[in-house]
């Protein structure tokens, strides 16, 4: 098998000249169709260029075999039976070297570092002193944005892996070295540092902003603060307070505000919302890894496009239906059970009602549902969010809470309680570490956040995760409509007893094989 980066090195040379231009965001080319030597001569070619780095083929591996069973299935969020083993490993914490979605996620991920670099260095090559510096670096700055992204799954999931600037180095040089994850973080930090100096304040709908950069700013900030923990197990006081006031910035001036229907998140009609800080853009195809196919996972072919595509519903853990309040607002646009019905889906036919449990975000229905009539369950056009208000404002309660045990700060209480507001649950009047934890896996349930947030508890608190994973009741559910009461199920396998080194997958064995150097320590990345 070839490696990854071998991989990506045939995309490079398999780049044709583009040969016409585009005027709607979604309608962008491929990056295959991009040549570094005859693009990026005006402003609107960088914009196209740019464009390509938002969904597409760029995206799609990483959407579909990495974004769920790495964030939530893998965390304990969902249970899959029967859709092959590899899933099955996931939820027993029994991965093999071989396992698809850790292969697929890791190469996913370099090749969108792969396509941001070809960008980056495009643009500074081939860009011509006509074009005002400010559009320049706004293009760089969004590619940068989109690399920072990358890396900051990469190294949360792998801890040290390589960095690459430039792809072609493996010509001359094709077996690199990890470099070590505080280096990782440090590149994060300088590529989101630069896109929030030069990204606008506002742009056209669906792309990034000086505000994207810094809401994901204020997210590896706090990750910093648990990554460079204290003695005690404290996190750094002063990547706290950079959480705190970067996020707080985001918060207070970028105008943008929480969707009021908590449900609406989910709908295509609200695509690019004024909640959404950074959203994958998909456009319905027919192509197989070119657009969103998390369609694929309804529970229903009725409900689909085509009627067809509905090849195994994406199951809700037992633990996952737990955490919920009967209240909570959130539950029934997350998580389908038995007799709930949604008028949305299937709309013309009257609605569905659930006859099982399933997960709901991200099943949006067919083509008529969606106003596009061309829609094929292989490219649905939900712009699903990787980064939205809401977890700033959580981010933002968490940093004040700091190493405190409890907190009453009377602005943390504010933007906490409006996400539990929306969601119809009653303000609290002090937070703890718990309290966010918790509220926080509920909020983004199946939006792939919450193996980052175990991955971030690891670091500074290991004992807390290996316990927070191991009592999970990590097994499917049933759910009966009259009673209203769920049994949870048998395990699918034996689970395989957490511990720290849980927390860091192992590399794919055929990155092994064909780069032995990343079996050596990591080495130094930054002088």
């Amino acid at each position: 098998m070839k490696s990854t980066y071998k991989n990506i090195m045939l995309a490079v040379f398999g780049m044709l000249t583009m040969t016409a231009c585009q005027d709607d965001f979604l309608d962008r080319p491929s990056k295959s169709q991009i040549s570094t030597k005859n693009f990026y001569k005006t402003k609107e070619e960088i914009r196209l260029a740019t464009a390509a780095l938002y969904g597409g083929e760029v995206w799609a591996p990483w959407n579909n075999a990495g974004y769920l069973p790495l964030g939530d299935i893998l965390a304990g969020n969902s249970v899959m039976q029967y859709q092959g083993a590899d899933l099955v490993q996931l939820n027993t914490f029994t991965l093999s070297g071989i396992n698809s979605n850790l292969v697929t996620g890791w190469s996913s991920l370099f090749n969108i570092v792969a396509n941001a670099n070809l960008t980056i260095i495009g643009i500074q090559e081939n860009t011509p002193a006509t074009v005002a510096e400010e559009d320049k670096n706004a293009g760089l700055a969004e590619a940068r944005f989109i690399r920072a992204m990358a890396y900051y799954h990469l190294t949360m999931l792998w801890g040290e892996v390589p960095i690459i600037e430039d792809n072609s180095i493996f010509l001359s040089k094709p077996l690199v070295n990890k470099h070590l994850q505080k280096d990782v973080f440090q590149f994060i930090v300088n590529d989101l540092t630069f896109a929030a100096e030069n990204l606008p304040l506002i742009d056209e709908k669906g792309r990034v902003t000086k505000w994207s950069a810094k809401g994901m700013l204020s997210k590896v900030y706090l990750t910093l603060a648990a990554f460079n923990q204290l003695s005690g197990g404290n996190r750094d006081q002063n990547y706290l307070d950079l959480a705190k006031a970067t996020a707080l910035d985001v918060i207070e001036n970028s105008g943008l505000e929480l969707l009021p229907n908590y449900a609406d998140l989910f709908k295509t009609q609200f695509n690019d919302n004024q909640e959404s800080l950074f959203s994958l853009q998909w456009a319905a195809t027919t192509g197989w890894l070119q657009g969103n196919q998390l369609l694929t996972l309804s529970p229903s072919s009725e409900i689909n496009p085509l009627k067809d595509g509905a090849w195994g519903a994406m199951n809700p853990s037992y633990d996952l239906y737990l955490a919920y309040n009967s209240q909570d607002l959130r539950r029934k646009p997350t998580i389908m059970l038995p007799g709930d019905h949604y008028p949305e889906l299937n709309a013309a036919g009257g609605g569905y009602t659930a006859t099982g449990v399933a997960m709901k975000k991200h099943i949006i229905g067919n083509g008529a549902d969606n106003n596009t009539p061309n829609m094929h369950y292989l490219g649905s056009i939900e712009h699903n969010a990787l980064l939205r208000l809401a977890d700033i404002y959580l981010i933002y309660a968490d940093a004040v809470l700091g190493n405190n045990p409890i907190t009453s700060d009377p602005n943390a209480l504010l933007y906490f309680n409006k996400v539990r507001t929306r969601a119809g649950l009653p303000s609290v009047t002090s937070l703890s570490a718990d309290i966010i934890f918790k509220e926080r896996r509920v909020e983004f349930a199946f939006e792939g956040q919450f193996w980052f947030d175990l991955v971030r508890l690891s670091y500074y608190d290991p004992q807390k995760a290996i316990n927070t994973v191991s009592n999970q009741q990590r097994v499917m559910f049933s759910y009966d409509k009259d009673t209203g009461i769920a049994k949870p199920q048998d395990p699918i396998g034996a689970i395989s007893p957490a511990t720290v080194s849980t927390f860091t997958l192992q590399l794919p064995s055929a990155e092994l094989t064909s780069n032995p150097k990343l079996t050596e320590p990591a080495v130094p990345y930054f002088n």
